[in-house]
């Protein structure tokens, strides 16, 4: 199948060109980038020259569906809202990795987005593609709302033991960490090298627009509205992703139980490796890579259950998940051209 992506030069189009590179059914068809269309691609990421080297075009959906069979939206918000119904309207597939189509209530899409929304019945069309938990309908979709980095790694941590019904709901707190690729390739004061470097920071205390794409799917999961904490941090490396999650328990139980829990839950989940007892994952082991890693700690003397999750946000955060629901949209091995073995060290 061809691919297009749309957002050429962000970050997660670079990592979808690495990613279709190396996929056995996909190849890049077309790269558009409005603002750098007649340039070839090397000239924003020279890595790629003579490797994969497209030249950038504009945005023309008449031609991109008559060449191309599913489209990757890597725009900032707003912007796929816009371009995906054109595109719809030709029949192409398209999984979408900005906000747009993530929330389905339009007036927190407004409240935290400070955008227009996304047209109704787009947005009761799409389907969540997260992908270890809604895989049978990401099978039958024409559009994915493809997760956030954050709520990828919030989400995946909390689920199983929200299911369970072993947890106090109204306890849970995120305590988020990622790198400053999270905030994309464009200039500002936040990623300049002296504002980060050597710095550790907390930003958009109870504003940052993850936190109703993390309730919403936490709700939908546990089953009655769930409101958390959640606090995100800049640190100083250039990718990852770690969510410490805490959350009391409604039992006294033991860190083995819970283990046995959340390794029944994803066993047949090749992306989730739940840890073994008695050690946490860290960024690095994941780095490059599709893998969630979770490791988790019961407190014996609060009873309270400390989850670590950890992902690339670029990858299983981003343009990885991605290309696992173009996977599970078309009926391959969810798995395909995602194998790869982390980076080291």
């Amino acid at each position: 199948m061809r691919a297009t992506i749309i957002g050429g030069t962000g970050y997660g189009a670079i990592e979808l060109i690495k990613l279709i590179n190396n996929h056995p059914f996909l190849e890049v068809g077309s790269v558009v980038s409005n603002s750098q269309a007649g340039n070839n691609f090397s000239e924003s990421y020279p890595h790629l020259y003579g490797i994969n080297d497209h030249p950038l075009e504009s945005f023309n959906a008449e031609k991109l569906s008559a060449q191309n069979d599913i489209v990757f939206l890597a725009t900032p918000s707003s912007v796929s809202s816009t371009l995906v119904p054109r595109l719809m309207e030709k029949g192409v597939k398209c999984i979408d990795l900005s906000g747009d189509f993530r929330l389905r209530s339009i007036s927190e899409y407004e409240m935290w987005y400070k955008h227009a929304p996304a047209d109704e019945s787009l947005i009761n069309q799409a389907v969540y593609g997260l992908s270890e938990i809604y895989g049978e309908k990401i099978n039958n979709a024409k559009l994915i709302a493809n997760p956030g980095c954050y709520p990828t790694a919030s989400a995946l941590g909390l689920i199983p033991i929200l299911k369970s019904k072993l947890a106090d709901e109204g306890s849970i707190i995120i305590d988020a960490k990622s790198g400053v690729s999270g905030a994309g390739r464009g200039l500002s004061l936040t990623s300049h090298y002296a504002e980060i470097n050597e710095n550790l920071k907390a930003y958009k205390l109870g504003a940052h627009q993850h936190i109703p794409e993390i309730e919403q799917v936490l709700s939908d999961e546990g089953g009655s509205p769930i409101t958390i904490s959640f606090t995100t941090h800049l640190v100083p490396m250039t990718r990852g992703i770690m969510c410490t999650i805490y959350v009391n328990l409604n039992e006294t139980m033991k860190t083995n139980e819970i283990h046995q829990l959340y390794s029944e839950f994803y066993k047949n989940k090749p992306f989730v490796r739940v840890r073994p007892e008695g050690t946490v994952p860290a960024t690095k082991e994941v780095l490059g890579s599709n893998y969630c890693d979770i490791g988790l700690h019961v407190d014996p003397r609060t009873n309270r259950l400390t989850i670590i999750s950890v992902i690339d946000n670029l990858v299983k955060g981003a343009s990885g998940q991605a290309i696992q629901n173009a996977n599970l949209m078309n009926g391959w091995d969810e798995r395909t051209g995602l194998e790869n073995i982390p980076m080291y060290p």
